[in-house]
């Protein structure tokens, strides 16, 4: 990826990393808090909070880190939040910065061979979620009207084809207070962690009725300037090609929004439906139903936006040009050779790092070694974490 600038705007994401203690007589509950107040106490990684921020974050739940990013606990997760970015690259790689710092707190203090960071957003056996959230900045005086709001909500229902982490199964339903549809057929495997607990477009909180797209406006800058959008409804990804996908085609889109520039014609009947229904279809056409009355898939949806982007925004910088050139390869590899995208869609390498397994091992698909191995795939230690066992082809490393 070249180094250059990211789409004219500021991004930041937030991972909340799952903890994953292997030694039976530890408490999973106190090592988040451990890490924490090593990297603050003794690595001295940064500078803890000594007043409360907030009624949930009193002093020494968390502080800056010397990267310009902050580090805090979030109901029991170390959340790691990355400083503001205006390159992909940097994008990326500050992502990485908050897998490396759990990593190397955790070698420092020895803790390796008992403790793991997962980066992914599900409990298979409590049916919790945990998220990685996205921050994008935009300009104050774009309209968020019903038609922008709702072609905006069918790019993310339909992106997760290249940015979805993949699960075994389905989510477990204790983890809501209403019954989810039905499924028509059981879903052995699925595109997205978080496709299942989405249960509303927009909305202002975070939790309980979790959304597309999370309603509170804080965009840290001038307000009558700014405002700030935030995702919920992103998988947190091991491959980096994956993240910049995720980040820098939601980043053209928005450049497209600002300059009125969005392709017509593409608002889905429920996006809330929509999201679940692509993701429980690994295998495609991933259909969904327009607010027109026409189905379309989510693949030709992408195509849309993608030529779009490719009109307006081609040869402005060299890093829009990266990201196109990007976006086609893996939209085309979807329709030509799907093998291609293994080590930079995550999905795709977890659905056939497992599918191997099993074959293999003749397991069946809620065969509790591949619920192990789906959560492996997410830890951070390479010496583990099944990710980086699979080596991507030249078109993604490069």
């Amino acid at each position: 990826m070249r180094d250059v600038r990211v789409v004219n705007r500021v991004v930041g994401l937030e991972t909340e990393y799952g903890a994953l203690v292997h030694d039976a007589e530890l408490s999973t509950e106190a090592w988040p808090a451990r890490v924490k107040n090593y990297i603050f106490r003794q690595a001295r990684a940064g500078a803890l909070d000594l007043h409360y921020r907030d009624y949930e974050e009193p002093p020494g739940n968390g502080g800056f880190l010397l990267n310009g990013g902050r580090l805090y606990l979030d109901m029991g997760h170390i959340e790691y939040a990355s400083p503001e970015c205006v390159r992909l690259r940097d994008a990326v790689v500050y992502d990485l910065a908050g897998d490396a710092l759990l990593l190397n707190a955790l070698r420092e203090m020895q803790a390796c061979d008992h403790v793991s960071f997962i980066k992914n957003n599900i409990d298979h056996y409590t049916g919790a979620t945990f998220g990685c959230h996205e921050n994008y900045l935009m300009r104050r005086e774009t309209q968020f009207t019903p038609p922008v709001l709702g072609t905006l909500l069918c790019f993310l229902a339909t992106r997760q084809i290249y940015t979805g982490a993949g699960r075994i199964g389905q989510a477990h339903p204790l983890a809501f207070d209403f019954d989810l549809p039905p499924s028509a057929t059981p879903v052995r495997f699925q595109i997205s962690q978080r496709a299942d607990h989405i249960v509303n477009d927009i909305y202002q909180w975070v939790q309980f009725n979790r959304a597309i797209i999370n309603a509170r406006d804080e965009p840290l800058a001038d307000y009558r300037k700014f405002r700030r959008l935030h995702l919920l409804i992103g998988d947190s990804n091991m491959s980096p090609f994956a993240t910049a996908l995720k980040v820098g085609t939601t980043a053209c889109i928005l450049t497209l929004l600002e300059e009125d520039k969005f392709p017509r014609g593409l608002v889905l009947q429920d996006a809330v439906v929509a999201t679940r229904e692509v993701s429980h279809q690994p295998n495609g056409p991933w259909l969904v139903e327009l607010e027109n009355g026409r189905t379309a898939g989510a693949l030709e949806i992408q195509w849309r936006f993608l030529d779009a982007a490719g009109k307006y925004l081609q040869g402005r910088d060299p890093e829009i040009d990266w990201l196109l050139e990007s976006w086609s390869f893996v939209l085309d590899s979807f329709a030509t050779n799907s093998d291609a995208l293994i080590g930079g869609v995550d999905w795709i390498t977890k659905r056939w790092l497992l599918e191997k397994f099993a074959e293999a091992e003749s397991l069946s698909w809620d065969d509790p070694w591949l619920l192990s191995l789906d959560l492996e795939y997410h830890n951070i230690d390479p010496a583990r974490g099944l990710f980086f066992q699979v080596k991507a082809g030249k078109r993604i490393t490069d």
